[in-house]
Formats: C-alpha cells, structure tokens, sequence
C-alpha cells in the first residue's frame, strides 16, 4: 500500500467517524421554524378562535392570520444544527434562550402559556378602548369558595355596592374596607348590557380591615358582550395585535381586510402599543406560505423584516393599534401601507 493511499483511507474512516459522531453528538442549541398560523376570523376543530355572546358577530371576509414559530425539543445534533445554520428557514438558536436553565421544558411552557393569556387579556382591552366603550370594573374570575359564587359572573361590570358607585378598582376597595365581614350586601351589575342585582354576604379580609366579595377584578372598558378567545397550543404573547384586529373585525363597524388575506405579529398592551417579538423573518415565511398579502410587522422587528423580504408579501411597519389600523385602510384602498 503506497504512502498515498494510506492517508486517503485513514482520512475517509476519520470522515465516516465525525459523520457519525456529528450525528449523535448533542450540541446546546435549538432550532426555530415557522410554526403553525391560526386565522383569529376563522375557526379551529369546528369552533370559532373569536367567540361573542350577547350580539351577533360580523359576517367578515377575509383573513387576520396570527403566526407562530416552532421550536425543537432540546439537545440537535451537530450535524442539525451545522444544516439548520444554512438554511433560511431554519434558525439555529442557544439553547437557554428558549429554555431557560433555571426552568424545566414544562415550566417554560407554561410561563409560555400564561403570557399567552395575559396577552387575550390585552388584546380584548384594547379592542374595546378602541371602540370607545366605557372603563368599569369588571369580575375576572372568582376566588376558591368565593361568597359570590352563583350570584357573580366572569365578564360582570360591577356598578356599585348597596348603592354607593365603584366606577374604579380604588373606590370599591374603599367601600369594602368600609364594611365588616360577614355582612349581607347589594351588588349591582351589568351583564351582557342588562343591570341585575345580587345579594353577596361578604368574607372578612385577612389584611386590612373590612371585607372581600371574593371576586378578581381588573379595569377596562365594558361592553353590552362577552369575548372569548380559543386558541390552544400557542405560548408567549405575540398574538396580541393580531388578537384585537380579529376582535374589531368581528364586532366592530368597518371590515378591515377587504377580503385579504393579512397576516402579522406583535404584542399589545392595554394602550394599544406594538412590542417587537422573536422570530419575524420566520413568521413571515409562514405568512408566505399561506399566501398572505399584507404581514404586519412591529416596528421593533423591522430591520430583521427587511433582511429577508417574501416574494409578493407587503410588510406594513406598525408601532401602535393606530397605526396597523391605517396600514389595512391603506391597502384596502389599494395605497400602499408604511413600509419598514
């Protein structure tokens, strides 16, 4: 065997044994995909994304698509993460970036899942602001062995307490701290645009003087409906722009997309501004691949938008609710939306 082909072979057996050894090797990262899309105007398994009890819902056209990015489970190899770095639809990722290592897989899903539903929270607040309905007091759940359990519902406004008005979080707190524990009082509300009453015998507070109703509370505008949302299996709260464009679509007074498919991403608080989120470029990639024809795009996320433009998306930059709101009047008149 000459000298040549003795190196050759040692080479190709060193060339088979890092494939394979690239093949197994676990590496500290994570690859992101575009994930699932869920248009907030449609349905999922036969039911509706938006829910609305006490009117009717819109009948709408088009599409307000919310996207998603997928995540691998921990531990690619290195051969997958070498492939993923060189491929545009794939990002390679360190691992505790997505999963933290002070939380297990689970406990980031779940972190992951309560954003998600503080974002709903967000997004059906600011709908309504929008909609100019009033700010009120509003029941957000009952607490365990809750005193106003079958005489208070989810959604109440609560409009005052044996006839002294709470037209703000502070103000009921104040008449409760007012009353003893234990005592009978009246609880009058809206519901669903209809006032009602109830009589609730309060629970003494544990630390202050006065007493509880036993509900959860939060300020926001209330309307004569309730909103639910159902999108199961998304985590974190970039849906939240999305959300509420799908809320005013279904219940508001102007169809927003014309009968286009729009697509988009970003969070939303209470005010209506747009936060920027991880994962645009493969957002819009999921946006592409559903034949989106508008994305819109936090203007926090709008320099990594533009170092992958979709062939035939138009990507709209929005700070606020306002401001996605011109951007689908813009296109529904055929103009062209502010541009990244």
């Amino acid at each position: 065997m000459t000298r040549r082909i003795a190196v050759l072979s040692v080479g190709a057996v060193l060339l088979v044994v890092f494939g394979v050894l690239g093949a197994a090797l676990p590496v500290p990262y994570v690859a992101q995909v575009p994930g699932p899309t869920v248009n907030t105007l449609g349905e999922v398994e036969g039911e509706p994304v938006i829910s609305v009890e006490g009117r009717e819902r819109n009948d709408v056209e088009g599409e307000l698509t919310l996207t998603t990015v997928g995540v691998s489970r921990a531990g690619l190899s290195l051969v997958e993460a070498v492939l993923g770095w060189f491929d545009d639809e794939v990002s390679v990722v360190p691992e505790e970036s997505v999963y933290p290592a002070d939380r297990t897989e689970e406990e980031t899903r779940e972190a992951n899942r309560e954003a998600f539903l503080t974002s709903e929270e967000a997004a059906e607040t600011a709908a309504l602001a929008a909609l100019d309905y009033p700010v009120k007091v509003v029941v957000r759940g009952l607490a365990d062995d809750s005193p106003s359990e079958g005489r208070l519902e989810e959604g109440d406004a609560l409009e005052s307490l044996d006839g002294r008005p709470t037209p703000d979080a502070a103000t009921l707190d104040a008449v409760l701290a007012s009353i003893p524990g234990g005592t009978p009082v009246t609880v009058a509300y809206t519901r669903l645009g209809e006032r009602g009453t109830a009589t609730v015998t309060t629970r003494a507070a544990e630390e202050r003087d006065g007493s509880l109703l036993g509900v959860l509370i939060r300020e926001q505008p209330s309307a004569p409906f309730d909103i639910d949302i159902r999108v199961e299996d998304v985590g974190g709260p970039s849906a939240g722009l999305m959300l509420t464009l799908g809320i005013l679509d279904l219940v508001g007074d102007t169809d927003l997309t014309g009968g286009a498919s729009v697509a988009g991403t970003g969070t939303i608080d209470a005010s209506g501004t747009v936060g920027p989120i991880g994962g645009v470029q493969l957002k819009m990639v999921a946006a592409r691949d559903i034949g989106a024809e508008l994305f819109l795009a936090p203007a926090g996320n709008c320099a990594d938008a533009l170092a992958t433009p979709q062939p035939g998306l138009t990507v709209a930059r929005v700070a606020t609710l306002d401001d996605a709101l011109q951007a689908l009047e813009d296109f529904r008149a055929g103009r062209t939306p502010e541009p990244c």
